[in-house]
């Protein structure tokens, strides 16, 4: 077996080791992503995407960070060759994700706006768009996307407040018409639902901007180290350099040895 820098060895072995929880923490982010965005079983737009991206890219980064664990323990080159070949993949699929994302994250709410007041009003929407948004407002407890008048004069019910909810003011009064023309009241809760949905949105992003740049430092590093262990295995005999005093520096004899008579003189 080709012997490998065992301190060398001890650093690349740690740096999977630290992958490998990395891989294991984009997955737990994603978990918690799910959990806290979860709507009555189905998602906000985009949401799935996202989620499956993060639970693929903490897969396969923990996946790799064991194969390169296990080629510098047993100084396989075949395993070695590959990490490093999945790291440049990597560092360059995680650079060409992120760079875009960072330039479309101050956009992201004025798209957002847009494509939700293209929804109104929600009395007038497609069925999908109301049981949509009834979910949300009773898993969110808000009303409407961007006020409770989104909705006109036929607010549902799941704007509603329960009498706990208004001793806590996160109600108000609101007047609408009845289908009688009458005027009627009802306590709907303040808050919109579009800044709720909006703070999910960019936590998501934020992770994900967080998790490509991670990964492509990450991935940098472990190019390098791969990248040396490889070089140690194909030279393992490569005779060291040692630095001498070339012979123009020795000292020289004295010069009266030279005239320096023998005994018996």
């Amino acid at each position: 077996m080709a012997q490998v820098n065992t301190c060398l060895k001890l650093i690349f072995t740690i740096f999977n080791i630290f992958f490998a929880i990395v891989g294991g923490v984009v997955i737990a982010l994603a978990l918690l992503s799910q959990v806290v965005t979860n709507v009555d079983g189905e998602g906000l737009e985009g949401r799935t995407t996202g989620l499956i991206v993060l639970y693929t890219v903490g897969a396969v980064t923990m996946v790799i960070a064991i194969l390169g664990a296990y080629g510098a323990h047993r100084e396989n080159r075949v395993c070695l060759i590959v990490f490093l070949v999945c790291m440049v993949i990597g560092s360059l699929m995680m650079l060409r994700a992120g760079i875009p994302a960072v330039a479309a994250r101050p956009k992201l709410e004025s798209i957002l706006e847009e494509k939700f007041h293209q929804l109104l009003p929600l009395d007038a929407a497609t069925p999908d768009v109301k049981n949509m948004a009834d979910r949300l407002q009773g898993q969110l407890h808000c009303c409407g996307l961007f006020s409770y008048t989104d909705w006109e004069d036929k607010i549902p019910d799941s704007c509603e407040c329960d009498q706990e909810e208004q001793m806590e003011g996160k109600c108000q009064s609101v007047s609408y018409r009845g289908i009688l023309v009458h005027r009627h009241t009802k306590s709907v809760y303040i808050k919109a639902c579009f800044p709720i949905i909006l703070h999910y949105v960019l936590m998501i992003s934020n992770i994900m901007i967080g998790v490509v740049f991670t990964l492509a430092v990450l991935a940098l590093l472990g190019m390098a180290l791969s990248s040396a262990i490889i070089h140690q295995i194909r030279h393992p005999n490569r005779p060291m350099v040692l630095v001498t005093v070339p012979a123009i520096f020795t000292t020289a004899p004295p010069k009266y040895q030279e005239l320096h008579n023998p005994p018996g003189y």
